[in-house]
């Protein structure tokens, strides 16, 4: 279900894949001992997510935290599973996409995942042409990588008449043209997975939209709720309203009367019923603020069921 994280080795080849630290700057740090010792005591921390190496959740962990160790997991079950168990500390899912939408399974998932909400990080997803290296872009006939990304790139493959060939996941497909070999099969991914797989890049961020970004969440069986003091907070809930007119009206009320910005509002079906929904929010603001505290009470008096995910900074979205 879940293997075994890379640590420090996965901080090195992430420095290179995500940034532009030099071969010889990563050396440096290693060769530090120091600075060695100091990462390694912070590698004992371990990140579940779903994909393989090189997938974008992975570079969300590396960008996250930078000295932890991963844990590659098959399926955001198993990724949550992960924490859970033990064999993880913290997990990285992703919930939605500023191109492609939501992640639906996330949203079932989490409230009865036994997991907290503590943190945010946004990635700007960057999709790149992966080949065998050598390989001139000319040489290119189909490239593989998962449907989304795919749609993500129709200008930059119908001008090099590339023909899409649908893969289980980004990094899983550059994993499949490094072990195959043969030069005229690209993979879409990231520039992480290219070092990790070693591919060449033939085209850097060829992706139709410029504004591509992912945001995680990451998890922990550890509330850790974010103090008042802390920059702009964001408070993650799930509720059911009451089976009575206009309750979602009424819910909503009294954040506008207390001047509370809820940033995000989502409804999905409960148990295969058309009947019964529950709602995901996002608001800026902490609980144990007053305008907050008098939102939430009024919000109780319309539903039959809230629940607090998460408190935790906002994340900073790239640009």
């Amino acid at each position: 279900m879940f293997s075994v994280g890379f640590g420090f080795v996965n901080l090195a080849v992430a420095l290179l894949a995500s940034s532009n630290v030099t071969m010889q700057a990563v050396e440096a740090r290693l060769n530090d001992h120091s600075l060695k010792d100091h990462e390694m005591s912070k590698s004992d921390i371990k990140i579940a997510f779903q994909g393989v190496l090189g997938a974008y959740s992975h570079q969300a962990c590396f960008e996250a935290y930078p000295e932890a160790g991963v844990v590659p997991c098959n399926s955001f079950h198993s990724a949550i599973d992960a924490v859970t168990s033990g064999h993880a500390d913290l997990a990285m899912l992703p919930v939605e996409n500023s191109t492609y939408g939501r992640v639906a399974d996330i949203h079932q998932l989490l409230p009865n995942s036994g997991l907290h909400i503590i943190g945010e990080h946004y990635v700007r997803v960057h999709i790149n042409l992966l080949a065998v290296k050598g390989t001139a872009i000319s040489e290119i006939k189909s490239a593989m990588s998962h449907t989304v990304l795919l749609g993500q790139c129709r200008k930059f493959l119908t001008e090099h008449s590339i023909e899409s060939v649908i893969g289980v996941d980004t990094a899983g497909s550059a994993e499949i043209v490094a072990k195959n070999g043969v030069c005229s099969q690209a993979a879409l991914a990231s520039e992480l997975a290219g070092n990790i797989y070693g591919l060449d890049v033939l085209a850097k961020h060829i992706e139709d939209d410029s504004n591509n970004t992912t945001r995680f969440l990451v998890m922990s069986s550890d509330p850790q709720h974010a103090i008042i003091t802390e920059g702009e907070i964001k408070t993650s809930f799930i509720f059911r309203v009451r089976n009575i007119p206009a309750a979602l009206y009424k819910a909503m009320g009294g954040f506008a009367t207390n001047g509370i910005n809820m940033v995000k509002l989502e409804s999905y079906m409960v148990d295969g019923s058309f009947t019964a929904t529950q709602f995901y929010a996002d608001i800026i603001g902490h609980p144990d603020e007053p305008a907050v505290q008098r939102a939430m009470e009024e919000l109780s008096y319309f539903t039959t069921h809230v629940e607090i995910l998460g408190v935790y900074k906002s994340g900073v979205i790239q640009v």
